[in-house]
C-alpha cells in the first residue's frame, strides 16, 4: 500500500517535471514560431501579389513559371 502511494507520487512528480521541461525549454521555440509564421504569411502575400501582377502584364512569363515550379 505504501509502495503504491509512493509510486503514484513519483509518477506525478515526473509528470510535472516533464510538463515544466516541455513548456519551459520548448516554450522558447513556441515563442519563435509566432513571428516566423507571421513572416511566412507576409512573404506568401507579397509573392502572390507579384505573381498576379506578372500574370496580368506578362502571361507568357507566368505560364513559364507555372510549368517550371507548378505541379499542374
Amino acid at each position: 500500500m505504501l509502495r503504491t502511494i509512493f509510486m503514484i507520487g513519483l509518477f506525478a512528480f515526473l509528470g510535472l517535471f516533464a510538463l515544466r521541461l516541455i513548456f519551459g525549454v520548448f516554450g522558447f521555440l513556441f515563442a519563435i514560431l509566432g513571428p516566423l509564421l507571421k513572416l511566412a504569411i507576409w512573404i506568401l502575400v507579397f509573392g502572390a501579389i507579384i505573381y498576379f501582377a506578372v500574370r496580368v502584364f506578362s502571361p507568357e512569363t507566368a505560364r513559364r513559371w507555372r510549368s517550371k515550379w507548378g505541379s499542374a
